[in-house]
């Protein structure tokens, strides 16, 4: 038994370099300073990547960092005299390399994909464990950036605010909303209303005026709480918001200036997607039946006002996407068992809550 061959030996516990003898025997045996560290069957013997002029070897069985480092000629031809497996890797060592330059093409593309594909699918999973209270502190901030949009004011007409306050009571007692919501409405011309994350839902003034019933904006109010219930909004921030948003979820930064410079426009700008509008208009067909009042005139408010608008950018045709199926549908649910939530006055004085 010959214990003249060298090697350097790493026995996978600690980081720690060894200068051990070889010595092959019934097993290739691993000795430090005439003690023996290791004894491994030659069939299991494998060889792993390495830079060109070391052959590493790791056994089966072994730990699974343990492995040994053999540069000299005669050493490596040794081993490869006793080893009948390296022969085999030998013919597969290019085969190895085009694996770690396919592995690396392949963690490249992984990276891509998330930037493209995975952010938005990591926003379906994050969005719904966001805690509440991330949530109405980010929507704070986005409610103060956009009021700093819009020229208008609060409207505050007494009679209105309080015909405002008795449909979104209506609405919510129908609903079963997971967190309390506050609708307000801004004299704006433009025809839109929106939820913003953490419970806030704004109708512009420009929308009361296009509309020609009650109905059509309980439809629209209920249609945002969906949205909101949803959190279809905190979503589609954190989709768009991309690494930068996600990082500040992480770290607790939700109101920092990078995560939240572009979000006021982009709520407003922004299209929610087929699946999310649906889910919402299901949400308020469910809450308007509730309340024994028709889907359908919300469709024909949407319906009237799509496409027509072209003085400025805040239009509802841009985030309420409307098509001849999902009117369809609206009107399948088309129901009117109750009296109407307001009186004549009440939507008078709703209409008007502007002046």
């Amino acid at each position: 038994m010959n214990e003249n061959f060298e090697a350097i030996y790493f026995d996978g516990v600690v980081s720690k370099k060894r200068r051990v003898s070889l010595a092959f025997g019934p097993t290739l045996e691993i000795f430090e300073d005439g003690t023996i560290l290791s004894a491994w069957s030659y069939a299991d013997v494998r060889r792993i990547p390495a830079p060109p002029d070391v052959m590493r070897l790791r056994a089966i069985g072994a730990a699974q960092l343990a492995h040994l480092d053999v540069r000299d000629g005669d050493t490596k031809h040794e081993v490869e005299r006793h080893c009948p497996r390296l022969a085999d890797d030998s013919l597969h060592a290019d085969a190895s390399t085009l694996k770690i330059v396919a592995w690396s093409l392949a963690a490249t593309a992984s990276i891509v994909g998330l930037i493209w594909f995975g952010v938005p699918f990591a926003a379906d999973r994050l969005a719904p464990i966001v805690p509440v209270s991330w949530e109405k502190r980010f929507g704070e901030v986005v409610e103060r950036q956009l009021r700093g949009m819009f020229d208008g004011k609060r409207c505050a007409s007494p009679s209105g605010v309080a015909a405002l306050a008795k449909l979104s009571n209506r609405l919510q007692d129908a609903s079963s909303l997971r967190l309390p919501a506050t609708i307000e409405a801004i004299s704006s011309k433009t025809p839109n209303a929106f939820a913003l994350p953490g419970g806030k839902v704004f109708i512009l003034s420009g929308l009361l005026e296009k509309a020609q019933s009650q109905d059509e904006v309980l439809g629209i109010l209920a249609h945002e709480l969906g949205h909101l219930q949803n959190r279809d909004h905190l979503r589609r921030l954190i989709a768009n918001g991309g690494i930068a948003y996600l990082f500040g979820l992480l770290f607790g930064d939700v109101t920092g200036g990078g995560a939240v410079v572009f979000v006021g426009k982009e709520l407003l700008t922004a299209a929610n997607s087929r699946e999310a509008e649906a889910q919402a208009d299901a949400f308020a067909a469910q809450t308007l039946a509730g309340l024994g009042r028709p889907a359908k005139p919300m469709g024909e408010l949407l319906l009237r006002v799509t496409g027509k608008e072209t003085d400025g950018f805040l239009t509802i045709l841009q985030d309420h996407p409307l098509s001849e199926d999902r009117l369809a549908k609206l009107s399948a649910a088309d129901k009117a068992t109750a009296d109407p939530v307001l009186t004549d006055e009440e939507w008078k004085a709703l209409r008007t809550i502007c002046d």
